[in-house]
Parts: C-alpha cells; sequence; structure tokens
C-alpha cells in the first residue's frame, strides 16, 4: 500500500481525552486531518479539540462516550458517514487498568476492563470497516501494550485484554492485506495516567495499592506520549504492521521470544534491582 497522507483525512480516536490518544489528536492536527474525538472525559475532550483547531486541524468533532456500555457504535460510524464520509484512519487508543491479582478481581471488574480494552477496538472495528473498505488506503491501529508481549503477575485482566488486541489485529492484517492497511502498537511504559487510574481490587485500606500503583508510575512510565504518538504516526504513515515502544518493551519481546517459558524470572530479578 502506498505511504498515508494525514492532509484532509478523517481521523477517529478512542481515548483522545489525555494520554496517547491526545498526543496523537495533537500530532494529527498539524497535519491538517479532520479529527473525530471519542472519550468520556468530557472537560478533557473539550480541551484537545480547542487546541487542536488552534494548531491547524481541519475540522474536529467530538463524542464523548462511555465505551463500556457495550454499544455496537454503528450511529457513531453513520454520523461520521453522514459528516465527512467516512473515517480514513481509526485509532482504537482507549484503554484502562485494573490493580490486585486475578484472586482478588471481581468478575464484573474483569468484564468491565474486557469491555473498553478489547471489546470497544472489536466494536469500533467492525461498526468503520464498511467505511475503511470503501475509502482508499485507510487504516486501523489498535494500541496493545507491552503486557501483549509478556504477561507480569497481578495483570491478568490487562494482560488477557492487549493479548487479545494483538491476535485480532494480526489476523485482521492478514484478512485485509492489500485493501487495508492494519498496525498494532505496543507501548511500554509510556507517561500516561493509566496506571493512577486503574480501578482498585476491593477497598484500600491500608493503602498498598494506590502506593504500588504511584510507585509503578513514577518508575516505569517515562517516555513522553507526544514521542508515542510520533513513532504511531510514522508507522501508519509508513503502514507498518507491528510498533514496539520503548527499548524496555523490545528487549522484553525479545526474552519472551527466545525464553517463552522462563522469561518471567529474568524479568523479576530486573524489578527488584530498580525498586519496582
Amino acid at each position: 500500500m502506498e505511504r498515508f497522507a494525514f492532509a484532509g483525512r478523517t481521523c477517529v480516536i478512542t481515548g483522545a481525552a489525555s494520554g496517547i490518544g491526545a498526543a496523537l489528536a495533537l500530532d494529527l492536527a498539524k497535519r491538517r486531518s479532520v479529527l473525530v474525538l471519542v472519550d468520556r472525559d468530557a472537560d478533557g475532550l473539550a480541551r484537545v479539540a480547542e487546541t487542536a483547531r488552534q494548531i491547524g486541524a481541519a475540522e474536529v468533532d467530538t463524542y464523548v462516550i462511555d465505551l463500556a456500555d457495550g454499544g455496537d457504535r454503528a450511529d457513531l460510524a453513520a454520523e461520521v458517514a453522514a459528516r465527512h464520509g467516512g473515517a480514513d484512519l481509526l485509532v482504537n487508543n482507549a484503554g484502562v487498568a485494573l490493580s490486585g491479582t486475578f484472586e482478588q478481581n471481581s468478575l464484573k471488574d474483569f468484564d468491565w476492563l474486557m469491555e473498553i480494552n478489547l471489546h470497544a477496538v472489536v466494536r469500533m472495528t467492525k461498526a468503520f470497516l464498511p467505511q475503511l473498505l470503501s475509502r482508499p488506503g485507510s487504516h486501523v491501529v489498535n494500541i496493545s501494550s507491552l503486557f501483549g508481549l509478556i504477561a507480569p503477575p497481578a495483570q491478568v485482566a490487562y494482560a488477557t485484554s492487549k493479548y487479545g488486541v494483538r491476535g485480532f489485529s494480526e489476523a485482521l492484517r492478514h484478512e485485509l492485506a492489500g485493501r487495508v492497511g492494519v498496525t498494532v502498537v505496543h507501548p511500554g511504559g509510556v507517561r500516561t495516567n493509566i496506571a493512577r487510574n486503574a480501578r482498585l481490587s476491593g477497598p484500600d485500606v491500608d493503602g498498598r495499592q494506590a502506593a504500588q500503583i504511584e510507585r509503578f508510575t513514577e518508575k516505569a512510565l517515562t517516555l513522553p506520549p507526544e514521542e508515542a504518538a510520533r513513532q504511531i504516526v510514522a508507522a501508519v504513515q509508513s503502514r507498518k504492521p507491528r510498533l514496539v515502544i520503548t527499548r524496555v518493551a523490545k528487549l522484553a519481546d525479545l526474552l519472551a521470544r527466545v525464553a517463552p517459558g522462563r522469561y518471567w524470572n529474568v524479568i523479576e530479578r530486573q524489578i527488584r534491582d530498580r525498586g519496582l
């Protein structure tokens, strides 16, 4: 497929009110894209949209949607088609986290995370696929995670969802080869609020869960989201099928392939040494 050109193209981004989603929106605004921004955070979405308009976006629409509600997003796709003729780029970026072990997690919380991190990716892609297929040179970006490459303890729900995004993206890419580009992204250690906003597993009476989350956020999440967005935009432009962001994520990916049954023993020692 030819390189993706952003100017004037309609780009739909979920989780656009902060983090990687917001950084992507502003990067694409500078490239004069038409932006369709989706998030449940109305205030954050409005701030990002206003900045995007100021720095050059061709047009900006915002939709306050909670992706946990199980909607099929056919109404959103229909509105984008009516207003802009359809989507050229779909970025499934929205994601949430859940603290605690699988033993501690309730099924209700597990299902909540899966609905946002995996099912919403599937539903959005299904809703917009007819438009993407009808518009030459279209592209899909699905944000997986470092934890879609390795599966640490106390991240069972999150890893399940992100491995699911990885498998969905790879199979979809093979189905749509030559018609719609598909990039799966595995960020590691990007400075976002996903950990701080994680849902706690039951009451945090002694504050231990909150303290662990804060320590992890400060020590492990260091890459500016703007840099992650820059790499994602470059990957879309060049039709890269897979993007692993940060050196740590690349090393973990290599280790998991070299020692698929023993990689966690090595990583655990590194975590202890870094005080995480």
